[in-house]
């Protein structure tokens, strides 16, 4: 398998992860809002914070994003995912603020 393969390979499953973790969170918004603190709820604050972990031991970087950089020398934010540059520049950014919101919305709604 050649260099230009293995990137396309790696960008496919990164944007898959994304996908995935798009529904975890969507539903983990939904849930906090409509007060349906379920199990689910809580799996996905599992697979946030595993998450974040990677993030903290990768030093703010997906090892998906690392590995796509020995097949590539772009410097574009979206060299190793398929997203828009500009939203894969902001997607930790945007993510986080998400969470966040879930995060006190979640709390409020374990205090009433």
């Amino acid at each position: 398998m050649n260099g230009e393969t293995k990137l396309t390979l790696i960008k496919s499953i990164h944007t898959l992860i994304w996908i995935f973790f798009n529904v975890v969170i969507f539903y983990m918004l939904y849930a906090a809002i409509a007060n349906k603190l379920d199990h689910w709820l809580w799996i996905g604050y599992g697979f946030i914070t595993l998450e974040g972990l990677i993030l903290l031991t990768f030093k703010s970087h997906c090892p998906l994003n690392l590995l796509a950089r020995k097949y590539s020398s772009s410097t574009q934010d979206n060299f190793d995912i398929y997203l828009p540059r500009r939203f894969a520049k902001y997607t930790k950014l945007i993510y986080t603020t998400i969470f966040a919101i879930i995060t006190i919305i979640t709390i409020y709604q374990m205090l009433n």
